[in-house]
């Protein structure tokens, strides 16, 4: 294949943060544009959005059912390669399943569906079609994250024995959803966020997180879970004791009520020789500690790191890279695994979130609620 990969939106429209996002990390490699979209629920709308994006009418669609419906019925030189989803958690699950039907790759924004049985759905039609399906845990994608993941990977700490990861913001801790926040309205909503406010929009990427690094998956919950603000609906605060399947304990909290706080997640992995600390708000940067040496500083962009962590930095040591450049190791990482899915040829690695992680996702969502409202506490987290 000598063409760029076509990719279709929906959801991103006028007024979206993280359509805007998707659209330029898709981008920044040069291998993927943008040929159609369905970008609001609103005709109006999205007719606006798409001439802002200086696509050509015919493919700008007033609803993602006409979307992948006139898509489908295009030649293959024209039609769209895989659709990018980027609405809210009730309207991910039906694009998804439309398009993986009529034979489309998708690339969804987290969590993956609405509910765990959703999620499962999803898994099974990926696994029905061989197409991929790529989900975006965006803090995958930084460099010292992949080099983080490698020295556990390695060994070089022993045998992992604690897991702490944190992710605190403080956007809302007022009721922001009744002040016009449309963010905040969506998110705070049983009907369009699901089970789960705060550990769903952002616990959810502690946990895949810390899975991630450790190479562990959670094997059991405690979870303390709250609602602070007077009024909301869902969560925006919690905590839970985790147990991994290889031995390791953890603690993780999340909350959206820490006032003054902007996106402070953390995560520090222990081992009986050392560990790491990562720190989001500093991403360059990866605190390598020892039990019997002093602790090391990785920066990003340097000879001695790793291949994995090489791959995915963009620029020369001491220029800072961040949440865009993650989000866009994300796309070009599925672009390269779909380039080579399409020409018939073996990928060198799949190093993207898959719709495994997207059913893991949503099982935490509803075994951290699940024990938050029971008495029991210690759940076991099952798919």
């Amino acid at each position: 294949m000598n063409t760029k990969l076509r990719m279709g939106m929906i959801g991103g429209g006028k007024g979206s943060f993280i359509g805007a996002v998707h659209r330029i990390a898709a981008n920044m490699d040069g291998l993927i544009e943008l040929c159609c979209c369905a970008l609001s629920s609103k005709p109006d709308i999205a007719l606006e959005s798409g001439k802002a994006l200086f696509l050509p009418e015919e493919r700008i669609y007033s609803g993602y059912e006409e979307m992948i419906e006139k898509e489908s019925q295009l030649p293959e030189e024209k039609r769209m390669h895989f659709v990018s989803i980027v609405t809210p958690n009730h309207v991910h699950f039906k694009p998804a399943m439309m398009a993986l039907e009529r034979g489309f790759h998708v690339v969804i924004d987290k969590p993956i569906a609405f509910s765990l049985d959703e999620a499962k759905h999803l898994k099974q039609k990926v696994e029905e079609t061989g197409l991929m399906l790529c989900l975006t845990h965006t803090y995958t994608g930084y460099p010292m994250v992949k080099q983080a993941r490698k020295l556990v990977a390695d060994g070089v700490f022993g045998q992992i024995r604690k897991i702490w990861v944190e992710y605190p913001q403080g956007w809302l801790s007022r009721l922001s959803e009744k002040d016009g926040n449309t963010q905040a309205e969506w998110r705070t909503d049983p009907a369009k966020s699901g089970k789960a406010g705060a550990m769903g929009d952002i616990g959810t990427h502690a946990a895949n997180l810390a899975e991630y690094i450790s190479g562990q998956k959670i094997s059991k919950v405690c979870a303390d879970i709250n609602i602070v603000v007077p009024g909301r609906m869902l969560d925006d605060d919690g905590a839970a004791l985790l147990k991994f399947d290889k031995g390791a304990s953890g603690v993780l909290i999340a909350s959206q009520v820490a006032s003054g706080v902007e996106n402070a997640l953390t995560i520090k992995i222990h081992g009986e020789k050392g560990g790491i600390e990562w720190h989001q708000m500093e991403p360059n940067t990866l605190l390598v500690k020892w039990y019997d040496q002093p602790a090391q500083i990785y920066r990003t962009g340097n000879g001695y790191l790793d291949d994995v962590a090489k791959r995915n930095t963009r620029t020369p040591g001491g220029h800072p890279e961040g949440y865009l450049e993650a989000f866009a190791n994300i796309y070009r990482n599925f672009a390269w695994a779909l380039e080579a899915k399409l020409n018939g040829t073996e990928p060198r690695e799949i190093d993207f979130p898959t719709v495994d992680d997207g059913v893991r996702g949503m099982a935490f969502i509803e075994t951290v609620i699940a024990s938050g409202q029971s008495d029991k506490k210690w759940l076991d987290f099952e798919i």
